[in-house]
């Protein structure tokens, strides 16, 4: 197909023609990571949550972008209930208690419950949105908590803003293998790198014990990690206080050792190079 050179205008996910088209206009974010999974309910945002923490606990600043706009979860996570404002010029993001910037469609709803009822490029536009309208000031480190699958919003993500690489979520069921194989081709489409593979619910371990307990199965992430030349980071254990923390919009308090190596290898990541 003949290119226009209209970005705005095509679906094309491995143009080697397309940049990003619009820079943040607000600030100066120095590395952004997308937290992926090729399905729904494997804790993605969690995993997001998680790794925004991490990163903060070591003196970074640290963003949050939700992404998920038709099933945004960071605004209940991590507590915050202000709304969006805006300064004349560009949109104000919110402050976490421990001070990670953050935005969301439910900063922008009557009622957090609300139902966002919109098609597809109206959802990606708002994505698009939250990255070159909104004032991330000065920024180590913006963590973009993804909606599932490779659609719109997806694609929107990759095209419009600078990803330096991504994190893709498993679940230990035999799922496992279709989750990383749909994230890991969408993204060598549209060539950005991929830090590695978190694998949640992994196991439950008994308090009086000690004795880890599969619950969805023994793990094949490994193999399936080995087969397509990817790092397993982590494996996040079932914790019933992660649940506790995040319905409570307390999961700054979390204490999660089993994250460090995430925030490792998004902190070693390259900083992409883009004309």
């Amino acid at each position: 197909m003949e290119c226009n050179h209209d970005c705005s205008s095509c679906s094309s996910a491995n143009c080697g023609e397309r940049k990003q088209e619009k820079k943040n206009g607000g600030g100066k974010v120095k590395k952004v990571i997308a937290v992926v999974s090729g399905k729904g309910g494997v804790g993605k945002s969690l995993v997001s949550a998680l790794t925004a923490c991490a990163l903060a606990a070591r003196g970074n600043k640290v963003a949050v972008l939700d992404a998920d706009v038709t099933g945004p979860s960071m605004c209940k996570v991590f507590g915050v209930k202000a709304k969006a404002m805006g300064d004349g010029k560009m949109i104000i993001p919110a402050m976490t208690k421990k001070g990670t910037k953050m935005i969301s469609v439910n900063m922008m709803l009557e009622h957090e419950d609300d139902p966002v009822i919109w098609r597809g490029p109206l959802i990606a536009g708002m994505v698009q949105q939250f990255w070159t309208d909104v004032d991330w000031g000065e920024t180590d480190y913006m963590v973009v908590d993804m909606p599932p699958g490779t659609g719109d919003v997806p694609l929107t993500v990759f095209q419009s803003l600078p990803v330096d690489g991504i994190i893709i979520v498993t679940s230990p069921q035999e799922l496992v293998s279709m989750i990383v194989a749909k994230a890991l081709k969408m993204a060598k489409m549209m060539n950005i790198p991929v830090l590695g593979v978190v694998e949640n619910m992994s196991y439950f371990e008994c308090d009086n014990c000690g004795k880890r307990h599969y619950i969805y199965g023994e793990s094949k992430a490994e193999e399936v990690c080995e087969s397509y030349g990817v790092k397993l980071l982590s494996r996040l254990p079932i914790n019933p206080c992660f649940a506790k923390l995040c319905d409570e919009g307390r999961i700054e308090d979390a204490e999660c050792a089993e994250i460090a190596p995430v925030a490792d290898a998004v902190t070693v990541a390259e900083k992409r190079i883009r004309e």
